[in-house]
């Protein structure tokens, strides 16, 4: 009896090593290195000015991700059941929009008071005032698209947005960020001629989009390298790209502007010293993703909130490091009042802008 005991252990201990090192996976991630974290300190000193948040809009649906806000003061909101909401500005009432039937992700009006989505499994929609649907793209030249995250309306009309991955799709974030080869894309749609060029490739994470004050410039979101990258779309620099911060201390969400020169950035969670130290050891990664979920290194609960001007410099720092309402995905200043957006929490919340 003891002998077969000890067989079948043996066999357990052979097939659960086996499982950890051979068995194949859905990733084949690359080697890289992460620049050493900054410390919350200076700039990131860490501080508690999200813990007093107000939560609006409860119990409306899961997952407000991103956040707009029409001419006559409603917030538009969409749902991980693929709702479209607008909320009264005292958030007494709500009124469905839209089923888009997919997961609306970023949200901004046009002119005409267009709702433009993007959605990241049916592409780039219209939703007109009426609640009409429209699809506008979803693929640019013969590549589709997969994972279309967020946008912003030029002046002119033009719709620049990010396609996060053309390798995996909705609710697969942490694979692309895990195999790290870099496939998402930056691109912009022109309501004129109805196409979509791709501005930049190989983007790790493509995720927030804003403009500039003058729509001289285009900031899309690096989410898995830490950074916010600059697209040059007017002035000698027309057509380039650089970056413009780097080493950010958190995973970086979304991004919006207020048009007075402040973009406001969303962070998903700090930065996590385990998936640093794995970036450069892409087999270690292989096993982890082996692992049971709850054995895999995930997001600390941390409200993170930036305020960053045009050259890149940081002008607030909000923070709540018990993650009161968190995580935000997205913060988006109307009259005063930055809103928060979160992928997972039950309601928005708003703050006074400090």
């Amino acid at each position: 009896m003891r002998r077969k005991t000890l067989r079948l252990l043996s066999a357990l201990i052979f097939f659960g090593v086996f499982y950890l090192f051979f068995w194949p996976v859905s990733i084949d991630p690359v080697a890289w290195t992460p620049p050493e974290a900054p410390k919350l300190e200076g700039a990131y000193t860490v501080n508690d000015r999200l813990t007093g948040v107000a939560r609006f809009g409860s119990g409306i649906g899961i997952g407000p991700e991103d956040l707009a806000v029409d001419a006559n003061g409603w917030i538009h909101t969409g749902f991980e059941d693929g709702r479209i909401v607008r909320i009264a500005p005292d958030g007494k009432s709500s009124k469905v929009v839209v089923n888009t039937g997919g997961r609306p992700l970023g949200m901004r009006f046009d002119a005409e008071g267009n709702l433009i989505v993007a959605d990241a499994t049916k592409g780039l929609l219209k939703v007109a005032p009426g609640g009409a649907i429209s699809v506008l793209a979803t693929q640019a030249g013969k590549t589709g698209f997969r994972f279309t995250n967020h946008l912003a309306v030029a002046r002119d009309g033009t719709i620049y947005f990010s396609d996060s991955s053309t390798r995996w799709g909705a609710g697969q974030a942490i694979a692309d960020i895990f195999e790290h080869i870099g496939t998402g894309r930056l691109m912009a749609y022109d309501p004129r001629t109805k196409t979509v060029r791709v501005l930049m490739q190989k983007l790790q994470y493509a995720n927030g989009v804003a403009l500039a004050q003058d729509d001289a410039f285009v900031l899309v979101v690096e989410t898995a390298l830490y950074r916010i990258r600059r697209y040059w779309l007017k002035g000698p620099k027309a057509g380039s790209a650089d970056i413009f911060i780097d080493n950010l201390p958190g995973f970086p969400d979304n991004l919006s502007a207020n048009g007075k020169g402040t973009f406001w950035l969303a962070m998903y969670t700090v930065r996590n010293p385990a998936a640093d130290v794995l970036a450069g050891k892409p087999f270690l990664r292989k096993v982890v993703w082996r692992l049971p979920e709850f054995l895999q290194p995930g997001p600390k609960p941390y409200a993170f909130v930036l305020g960053l001007d045009e050259a890149g410099k940081v002008t607030h720092n909000l923070q709540d490091p018990r993650g009161t309402y968190s995580p935000v995905t997205s913060a988006v200043e109307v009259n005063g009042t930055l809103w928060l957006g979160s992928l997972s929490e039950t309601s928005l919340a708003r703050i006074k802008v400090p």
